[in-house]
């Protein structure tokens, strides 16, 4: 097992420097000025503007740059936003709130998208299963911001049982909505997933022999048939914790949550390249920690699964 974790870590390197390299020159490749965009109709200082551009790196292709952003980010530093804050400054600020989010998303996602493809899976065919099916179609067809100003004006307003935006990013009362929101496309996939894994293994070989055996029908469902079929289930969901985490830019800013995709949404609108190009480098290495640890979760759910 120590072998393959470190292999694995291994791994991670040339992947996580192919993905920034590929956001890093999408980022800095794109056209415009980002420097005199800071001073909008204002005319700028040329000197000031050579200034600013030396002090980010603007001045040097960015084949140039990128080794220089690999070597501070070796050292911990992921540079400054234009306006002279540290990236690392946004992220600690920003990050802790889309975590609380999307973790919340994501216990959400589990409970109700595993409670409905359970019940679905386990009364195919029957009225329950239908409905599960069809809510999870429609869930599916419509857009995430649609549901986010539905559920918005509908629980927000209408209903007055929350607030319609969010006014405290540290609640997690309030954060209760836009996390529903931002879980209800994957809790849809994650009930479909588990039905039709549910389906396909009820009939396997070992579903038979345990029920010939004469055993419980609880025990048959948890040990056998739920712990077989969670495999692809447990994929969909570690690698699904990273997409929330960077697919909250739509439901952060329906909610006004101050969280890491508001920020990222701000940076983009102000071509700041370092904070985008941060903030996708963190968001990279969470996507793979998640993918190792559900590799590591594959042993804990089938004993048939080992990793010299």
């Amino acid at each position: 097992m120590g072998r393959y974790v470190a292999r694995r870590l291994l791994q991670m390197i040339p992947v996580f420097l192919g993905t920034t390299f590929l956001v890093f020159m999408m980022v800095y490749s794109l056209p415009g000025d980002p420097i005199k965009a800071m001073f909008g109709d204002h005319a700028a200082d040329p000197a000031t503007v050579a200034h600013l551009k030396h002090q980010y790196h603007l001045d040097m292709p960015w084949w140039q740059h990128y080794p220089l952003y690999v070597w501070q980010l070796l050292h911990g530093d992921l540079g400054q936003t234009f306006g002279g804050v540290d990236v690392s400054q946004v992220l600690s600020q920003a990050f802790p709130v889309t975590i609380r989010l999307a973790l919340l998303a994501f216990v959400i996602e589990i409970v109700v998208g595993l409670g409905l493809g359970l019940l679905a899976g386990l009364r195919r065919g029957k009225v329950a299963d239908k409905l599960v099916l069809v809510f999870t179609l429609l869930v599916i067809s419509v857009p995430v911001f649609v549901i986010g100003y539905i559920c918005s004006t509908v629980f927000g307003i209408t209903l007055a049982w929350t607030t319609p935006t969010v006014q405290d990013s540290n609640n997690l009362g309030q954060l209760l909505l836009p996390a529903f929101v931002l879980a209800s496309l994957s809790l849809a996939y994650v009930a479909r997933l588990t039905r039709t894994s549910l389906v396909e293994n009820v009939r396997a070989d070992y579903m038979r022999t345990a029920m010939a055996k004469g055993l419980p029908r609880r025990r048959i469902i948890v040990n056998h048939l739920l712990r077989n079929s969670l495999i692809p289930v447990v994929t969909f969901l570690g690698t699904d914790l990273g997409a929330l985490m960077g697919g909250a830019i739509v439901t952060e800013g329906i909610f006004n949550v101050q969280g890491v995709g508001n920020a990222l949404y701000r940076a983009i609108r102000a071509s700041e390249g370092p904070t985008v190009v941060g903030i996708v480098s963190v968001l990279v290495i969470v996507y793979l920690i998640s993918s190792l640890l559900v590799d590591l979760l594959y042993a804990v759910l089938d004993p048939r699964i080992r990793y010299a």
